[in-house]
């Protein structure tokens, strides 16, 4: 069961990290423009804004096709333990705050509002994320391998965390930046702080927006609740 809120009437609160929390969507610039460039291609600046949120395998497969090589189950799992490699290599070093994202964290759990990270990122990266972020402001966290294939955009990763906090997902805020973070949780029932980042965010159904998460703490997330 959900931990008593110390905001009523919300339940929980659902943190994406990449590009939300923490600004690693240009760490996995690098790791995908050299994987591009490793199989003998290139990865337009378009083209690289159509993976962001997405998960690993379907990343792999994205990139085989616009390099021109053969998408085959084998190639994908060696693409995808490339970027990898090479993301954990750079999720090694400290990784860069969004602007306001720690203060929000902090101002949520010190209101006692239960908290759950849910990322498209597999759980070997975000264990090294977490080394940052700090795994003291998540009562859960759901990760990209842990959701049966069923990735954002899917609703799945949302409505998983919601269950293992026992939470209403209706009751939820979830805080995301990208367009299948978004899509992912209002399929799930969740009214969502979309804060955009790389790409931007189509307006829709209990979607509220902000520049930035400065100055957001548990009761302006409370007060979204019923957006749209």
């Amino acid at each position: 069961m959900t931990r008593a809120s110390g905001v009523d009437g919300l339940a929980a609160v659902l943190w994406d990290m990449d590009g939300t929390l923490v600004d690693s969507e240009k760490l996995w610039d690098i790791a995908l423009y050299e994987a591009a460039t490793w199989l003998g291609g290139e990865l337009t600046e378009e083209q690289r804004g159509t993976l962001v949120g997405s998960n690993m395998d379907s990343t792999a497969r994205y990139l085989l096709a616009v390099t021109d090589r053969a998408v085959t189950a084998a190639a994908v799992r060696e693409v995808g333990q490339w970027i990898r490699d090479r993301t954990a290599a750079l999720f090694t070093d400290e990784l860069p705050w969004r602007p306001g994202a720690r203060e929000a964290l902090t101002a949520v759990r010190s209101a006692g509002i239960t908290s759950a990270l849910v990322t498209s990122t597999e759980r070997s990266l975000t264990e090294l994320a977490l080394d940052t972020i700090g795994r003291e402001f998540f009562d859960i966290t759901v990760c990209g391998d842990e959701v049966d294939g069923l990735n954002k955009p899917h609703p799945e990763p949302y409505l998983r965390a919601a269950r293992l906090l026992g939470a209403d997902p209706e009751r939820c805020v979830a805080v995301e930046d990208s367009p299948p973070g978004a899509e992912s949780a209002v399929a799930a029932g969740c009214t969502v702080l979309v804060v955009p980042g790389e790409v931007p965010v189509e307006p829709g159904e209990r979607r509220a927006f902000r520049s930035s998460l400065v100055g957001v703490d548990g009761r302006t997330l409370a007060e979204l609740l019923g957006t749209g």
